[in-house]
């Protein structure tokens, strides 16, 4: 199967992903692709710590995952991805890795960002990305857990 859902949740592991998003997508792998966490071994333990018992987790930066995926590695998992930002997957989109849709789940407010949504604040360089993503062919929806309805990247971003 492959890669079923990529998430964008500047949590990345956490209650919802572990509880609602992977028994939702049938995941068997559960993948965070972030150049920074992929290098501190005391994230990767506590959110290894979380991962429902029978599932794969995979913690690995972004030239990794092109790598691993363009080889074939996890075609035979239901892959759910979890990144930080849309940036991310935009790289993974770019370097040949099918991305089948873009779940928007929490992007945190900061400086130089406008709140669209609950949970979703995004400066211009995160539009951007999610304009590209969509402009590929990528469905880019807003979601935050399974059960709410999923509303397409238009009705918060034009």
């Amino acid at each position: 199967m492959g890669l079923v859902l990529a998430r964008i949740d500047q949590r990345l592991i956490h209650g919802i992903v572990v509880t609602q998003w992977a028994a939702h997508t049938k995941a068997k792998r559960l993948m965070v692709v972030d150049d920074k966490v992929s290098k501190d071994e005391t994230q990767k333990v506590a959110m290894r710590m979380s991962k429902p018992a029978g599932t794969g987790m995979s913690i690995i930066d972004t030239e990794t995952a092109i790598t691993n995926f363009n080889k074939g590695k996890y075609d035979n998992h239901n892959v759910l991805l979890v990144v930080r930002e849309p940036e991310t997957l935009l790289k993974l989109a770019e370097g040949g890795v099918h991305i089948p849709k873009v779940n928007v789940g929490i992007i945190f407010d900061g400086e130089g960002k406008k709140t669209v949504k609950k949970m979703v604040s995004v400066d211009e360089k995160e539009v951007t990305d999610l304009k590209a993503l969509k402009e590929k062919g990528i469905p880019v929806t807003f979601h935050f857990v399974p059960g709410e309805v999923e509303e397409p990247l238009e009705t918060y971003i034009n």
